[in-house]
C-alpha cells in the first residue's frame, strides 16, 4: 500500500518552514534590536506641518468672454528664514549672495523692492505708493531720520547686517536688499508674511539649487497673473502683495493672509472681493531630507470668480491704435514744420505749435452708457510693469495717467448742446428763435469785458436758430443765450447730464468740475462775473471734464436725455462658471424730459457738423461712411502761445443710435483733429456688427 505523504517530503517541508522562520527572526531581532535606535530616531525627525494651499485668483474677460488676465500655477521660491539664520555653519550674507547670482545664471529675476538704484552712485529710485509705505515703515522701525539718504540707508544696512567689507558695493547693495525685504515685514508687523524671492521660477533653476545644496530657500507653489492683451493697461490693474493699507482694508473679510497677493488699481482693485478666492491648508509629513511622505488636505481652496467686463477688446484695441498712429504721424508733421520754418521760414503758428502730449478715446453704448472702449494714450505693458516701472515713470508723457478717466478738461464748444438745451427749456430760446451773429458781443463793453465770435475778423454768421448756431458753432449765439440762462441753470443742465458728476464707474476717475457761483465762492471767495457766465457757456471758464463724461454725455444727448451709469461690471461667474453670481443691471442716474423736437433740434445740428461743408471740415473724414453721424467739435483754449486741446463726440446710426464716442487730443489744436480717429473707431464697430462672421453672445468663455 502506497503512503500519502511519503517521509522524505515531510522533512524538506519542515526544513524549509525552520529555514523561513530563522530568517524572519534575524530579520526582526536586526530591526527592532540592532537597528531599532536608529529607526526611532529617523521617525523622530520627519515632520509633519500645515501649508498654505493658494487659492486661484479669479480671471478677467471681456464682455464677450475672451481672456484678458488669468492664473497660471507655477513654482515660487521662498526664503526660509529659519534654514537661512539658525543652521549651524550658515553664512546667511554669502548664501543670499549665491542664491542672487544662481538665479541671475538661468536669466531668473529675483524681487528686490528696495527703492535705490542696483549700482552707485546710490540714488532713490522713483517709489510707488507701496514702496513708499514700506520703507517709512522700515525708517521709522529702525529709528532712522525720514529724511535718510539712500547713501546713509546702504551704510546703516551694511553695518547692521554685519555684511563684509570683502563685498563690493554692489554686491553690498544686492544682499541688503534681501534683508531689507524679510526685514521690512517685521517692520509692517507682517512677520509672518512669507517673502517670495523668485516667482515662476523655472525648474532648471530649481534643481540646480537643490542639486548643490544651497541653503535659505524652499520651494512652494503659487499662482501668477498672465496677461493675454498687451491693451487695456489703464483699465486691468495690477496686483501686488499686501501692505499694511491692504491689510486694514481687507483684514474683515478674513480670508487673507498677511502675504497675500491682492488688486493695487484697475479692476483688479476695483473687484478684488469677486476675484480673490479663499485658501486652503493641507497637513504635510516630510522627512528629515525634505521628501514629502504625505498631503492631507484640511481644507479644499476655493478659487475666485471670474469677472466679466463690459469692455469689448477689439475695439479697444483699435482705439488705442487709432490714437497711437494719428499721434505718432501728427508729432512727427510738427517736428518736420518746425525744420523746415528753421530752413525757409513760413508759418509762425505751425513753428509754435507744440506736440500732441497726450489723449484719451471713450467708446460707449447709447441705450445703457456701458463702456465698450476707454484708451488712453500713450499706455505701457503691465506684462512687465514692475521690471520696467522706472522707464515708464521717466518716460515722456507720463503713460502711468489714465487720460479717459483722470484727465479733466474744458470742453470747449462740445458744451454748446448743453447751453442750447438748457436754454430751450428753460424758455429763453426756442427752436425758432434768430440771433444775429455781429462778431461781438458788446453788452458788457462798458465793464472792459467784449468778447468775440471766433469768425469776427474773418466773417460773420449772420442770423442763426439753434440748429445753425449748433452748425457754425456761433459764439455769439451763446452768449446771448448763456447770458440768459446765467450760470445757475447752465450748471443745472451740465449736472443732469453729468458733466462734473460721477459717471459711476468704479475705477478711480476724477470727477471734473462745472463753473457756478459755488465753485467760485470756493476758489476765489466770490461770485461768477458775467464775463466767466459767458465763457462757460462756450464750455470755457472753469469747467473741466473727462473723456467718459464727455461720452456719455453725448450718449444721453443721442438717447433724447437718459444719462446711464458707466460700471464696467458686466457680469461675475463662479470659478467653474456653472454659477452667475451678479449680472449688471442698467441704471439711470439722470433723465432730461424734453420735448422731441428740442431733442430734433439739437440732433440736427449735430448732424450738420459732420455731413455740411458750409460747417467746417468735419465732413470729409465720414464721407462714404456706411453709416450716419452726428458730431460737435470743441477747440479748448490754454492760453497765449499754447496749442489748443482737440475735443470731439460724436454718435451713430443718426436714426436710432447705437454708440457715442468722445476723444480729446491734448493740444491737438482743434476738434476736427480727432474726427479721423473716431471714423477709424466707428468702421470697426460697424463692420465688426454687420460681419458675416458669427459674434460671440456677450459673456460667452472664449478660449
Amino acid at each position: 500500500m502506497n503512503r500519502i505523504i511519503k517521509p522524505g517530503r515531510l522533512l524538506a517541508f519542515a526544513l524549509v518552514v525552520v529555514v523561513i522562520s530563522v530568517i524572519y527572526m534575524v530579520t526582526l531581532y536586526k530591526l527592532q534590536v540592532i537597528e531599532g535606535e536608529a529607526y526611532y530616531q529617523k521617525s523622530q525627525n520627519n515632520v509633519t506641518s500645515t501649508e498654505r494651499i493658494p487659492a486661484a485668483r479669479g480671471s478677467l474677460l471681456d464682455r464677450y468672454g475672451r481672456v484678458l488676465v488669468e492664473n497660471k500655477e507655477c513654482n515660487n521660491l521662498l526664503i526660509d528664514i529659519e534654514d537661512l539664520f539658525y543652521t549651524e555653519g550658515v553664512d546667511p550674507n554669502a548664501s543670499i549672495l549665491s542664491l542672487i547670482r544662481m538665479v541671475q545664471s538661468f536669466g531668473d529675476t529675483h524681487i528686490d523692492t528696495l527703492p535705490i538704484t542696483m549700482e552707485a552712485p546710490f540714488e532713490y529710485t522713483n517709489m510707488t505708493a507701496a514702496q513708499t509705505e514700506m520703507l517709512n515703515a522700515y525708517l521709522k522701525d529702525k529709528k532712522l531720520p525720514a529724511d535718510t539718504s539712500a547713501i546713509e540707508l546702504l551704510a546703516y544696512m551694511r553695518d547692521r547686517y554685519e555684511i563684509d567689507n570683502n563685498y563690493s558695493s554692489e554686491e553690498m547693495r544686492l544682499i541688503a536688499g534681501i534683508r531689507y525685504e524679510i526685514n521690512a515685514r517685521f517692520s509692517q508687523n507682517f512677520s509672518t508674511a512669507d517673502y517670495i524671492f523668485v516667482e515662476d521660477a523655472s525648474m532648471d533653476l530649481i534643481t540646480t539649487l537643490m542639486e548643490n545644496d544651497i541653503p535659505g530657500f524652499r520651494v512652494e507653489t503659487g499662482f501668477v497673473r498672465e496677461y493675454k492683451t498687451t491693451y487695456a493697461s489703464h483699465l486691468l490693474g495690477m496686483i501686488g502683495q499686501m501692505n499694511e493699507s491692504d491689510y486694514k482694508r481687507l483684514a474683515k473679510q478674513g480670508n487673507y493672509d498677511l502675504d497675500a497677493l491682492v488688486g493695487k488699481d484697475g479692476a483688479e482693485y476695483a473687484f478684488e472681493d469677486y476675484l480673490h478666492g479663499e485658501n486652503g491648508t493641507a497637513r504635510i509629513t516630510q522627512t528629515a531630507n525634505g521628501v514629502v511622505t504625505s498631503k492631507v488636505y484640511t481644507e479644499i481652496p476655493v478659487p475666485g470668480d471670474h469677472v466679466y467686463l463690459t469692455i469689448d477688446i477689439g475695439l479697444q484695441e483699435v482705439c488705442e491704435n487709432a490714437l497711437n498712429s494719428h499721434i505718432t504721424e501728427e508729432n512727427i508733421l510738427r517736428e518736420q514744420n518746425r525744420k523746415e520754418y528753421e530752413l525757409y521760414g513760413g508759418d509762425e503758428e505751425l513753428l509754435n505749435r507744440e506736440n500732441i502730449s497726450g489723449a484719451g478715446a471713450v467708446v460707449v453704448r447709447v441705450d445703457t452708457g456701458e463702456p465698450l472702449a476707454l484708451a488712453s494714450w500713450p499706455a505701457f505693458d503691465l506684462a512687465n510693469f514692475y521690471e520696467t516701472y522706472d522707464e515708464i515713470r521717466e518716460a515722456e508723457y507720463d503713460p502711468l495717467f489714465n487720460r479717459a478717466l483722470q484727465g479733466v478738461y474744458a470742453p470747449g464748444s462740445t458744451f454748446k448742446p448743453c447751453t442750447a438745451m438748457a436754454g430751450l427749456m428753460e424758455k429763453r430760446i426756442d427752436t425758432d428763435t434768430l440771433i444775429e451773429c455781429v462778431g461781438v458781443f458788446d453788452k458788457y463793453k462798458d465793464e472792459g469785458y467784449a468778447p468775440q465770435c471766433w469768425i469776427y475778423g474773418k466773417g460773420l454768421h449772420g442770423e442763426l436758430n439753434v440748429v445753425e448756431a449748433l452748425g457754425h458753432s456761433c459764439n455769439l449765439f451763446f452768449y446771448t443765450t448763456g447770458d440768459l440762462l446765467q450760470i445757475s441753470l447752465m450748471a443745472k443742465y451740465a449736472k443732469l447730464f453729468g458733466l462734473g458728476e460721477p459717471t459711476g464707474i468704479e475705477l478711480y476717475e476724477d470727477i471734473g468740475v462745472m463753473a457756478s457761483d459755488e465753485y467760485m465762492q470756493k476758489k476765489e471767495g466770490r461770485d461768477m462775473y458775467a464775463g466767466d457766465t459767458l465763457q462757460a457757456a462756450i464750455g470755457q471758464s472753469d469747467s473741466l471734464f473727462s473723456p467718459l463724461q464727455l461720452a456719455e454725455y453725448c450718449a444721453a444727448i443721442a438717447n433724447k436725455g437718459y444719462r446711464h451709469s458707466a460700471s464696467i461690471l458686466k457680469s461675475v461667474r463662479s470659478f467653474d462658471f456653472s454659477e452667475t453670481v451678479y449680472e449688471r443691471q442698467d441704471e439711470i442716474l439722470s433723465t432730461i424730459d424734453a420735448y422731441d423736437f428740442y431733442w430734433e433740434a439739437i440732433h440736427q445740428g449735430m448732424r450738420g457738423v459732420a455731413t455740411e461743408a458750409k460747417y467746417g471740415t468735419v465732413y470729409e473724414a465720414f464721407l462714404s461712411a456706411p453709416y450716419s453721424v452726428a458730431a460737435k467739435t470743441g477747440t479748448s483754449q490754454l492760453g497765449k502761445d499754447r496749442t489748443n486741446n482737440g475735443i470731439f463726440i460724436c454718435f451713430a446710426p443718426y436714426e436710432n443710435p447705437e454708440i457715442a464716442v468722445a476723444i480729446v487730443l491734448e493740444h491737438g489744436n482743434a476738434g476736427s483733429e480727432a474726427a479721423p480717429i473716431a471714423r477709424q473707431i466707428m468702421d470697426h464697430y460697424f463692420s465688426f456688427k454687420n460681419s458675416t462672421a458669427p459674434l460671440e453672445s456677450d459673456s460667452a468663455l472664449l478660449r
